[in-house]
């Protein structure tokens, strides 16, 4: 689905969009990727981002077994180069709050945006705000359930950016164990922000209920089919 506008509009949409790597990862088109959570039990794992050709866009290393402790995360591209940090902020406070760095943060660096806990209604509810700092009046809302991978951004104008969903195994139609999700990026919104938020919901939701659901589905690990499958 591509977006529709005028070529003076378009520009405009798209600048406003570019939050971490100076438009490499806004598109005119409307992107799914495929997000795989790697194991929670050894070193070195985290997140690896699938576009709809089963290539690796984004990735997130050295998760741990002790991710909960973890005060920092970098969102890397497939070689390897930071583009975009998540830092706890330090101060105590009833939300939860995070700071997001273009590239690697380093002592003294201001945050491009911030993230925080807007409900405290239960660890499930996402109720989550996002103020970009570069914009005074560029703000996003995140609704949802995380831990159930269901979750919408919103802009100001309760437009929707991207979303959060489970996948489904298009041979079987089993829902995919929950490791693994799709993002869908709206035109013109940066993807990279998008999984920034992406990893700062998992740790605010946590994963307690990835596997207590009331009703349970059989769990499906995704094949290539499934990385090109929307």
């Amino acid at each position: 689905m591509t977006l529709c506008m005028d070529s003076n509009s378009a520009t405009e949409k798209m600048k406003e969009g570019i939050v971490v790597q100076d438009g490499n990862y806004v598109f005119k088109e409307e992107i799914h990727y495929t997000v795989l959570k790697t194991s929670l039990f050894f070193s070195g794992d985290g997140f690896t981002v699938y576009d709809c050709h089963g290539q690796v866009v984004f990735r997130v290393d050295s998760y741990g077994p002790d991710s909960r402790g973890v005060d920092e995360l970098i969102l890397m591209n497939p070689q390897g180069c930071c583009l975009l940090t998540v830092r706890r902020k330090q101060r105590p406070s009833m939300h939860q709050r995070w700071e997001g760095f273009k590239g690697e943060r380093i002592d003294g660096d201001k945050p491009t945006f911030s993230v925080k806990r807007s409900m405290m209604i239960g660890r499930q509810r996402a109720g989550v705000t996002v103020e970009v700092y570069d914009n005074q009046h560029e703000e996003y809302h995140i609704e949802g359930c995380f831990s159930q991978r269901c979750c919408t951004v919103f802009n100001a104008k309760k437009e929707t950016m991207a979303e959060i969903y489970r996948k489904v195994d298009p041979t079987t139609g089993n829902l995919l164990g929950k490791e693994v999700f799709s993002l869908c990026v709206k035109p013109g919104f940066d993807a990279a922000f998008a999984m920034g938020f992406v990893l700062v919901l998992d740790h605010i939701s946590g994963d307690d209920s990835i596997n207590d659901d009331a009703t349970s589905e059989p769990t499906v690990h995704p094949t290539v089919e499934d990385y090109e499958d929307k």
